[in-house]
């Protein structure tokens, strides 16, 4: 049911995804309110064409988005939020003279018509 998405600027050379998706998805099902750690989704995007603020140099960002059924209490959502956003300090490049800005969304998913299956 969740599905986390990492998108990033391009100008983050280094941008280690397969370790960020791993450590993310660590972090995120040990919450209690994922029951099953196979429920979770998640992948990185990277961004060519982007644009932080006027400037077109100097300017990085780091934006994930969880997306969860809806139901979930505020004090959830925050735990969500620190947990994703710890692991994004950690581990996102600073290159030298370029200023990256980290964000995190949390989404409910509309429970009602929301529907999943497996094949």
């Amino acid at each position: 049911m969740p599905h986390l998405i990492v998108e990033y600027s391009a100008n983050l050379s280094g941008f280690p995804e397969a370790q960020m998706l791993a450590e993310l998805n660590q972090t995120v099902t040990a919450s209690p309110e994922i029951p099953d750690e196979i429920e979770l989704k998640s992948r990185c995007v990277a961004h060519a064409s982007y644009a932080v603020g006027t400037q077109t140099t100097g300017r990085a960002f780091v934006h994930a988005q969880l997306r969860l059924l809806s139901g979930r209490s505020p004090e959830a959502k925050l735990d969500f939020s620190q947990r994703i956003v710890d692991v994004l300090r950690r581990l996102t490049p600073q290159p030298e003279g370029v200023l990256v800005q980290l964000s995190v969304e949390i989404v409910d998913m509309d429970r009602p018509s929301y529907i999943k299956t497996r094949l």
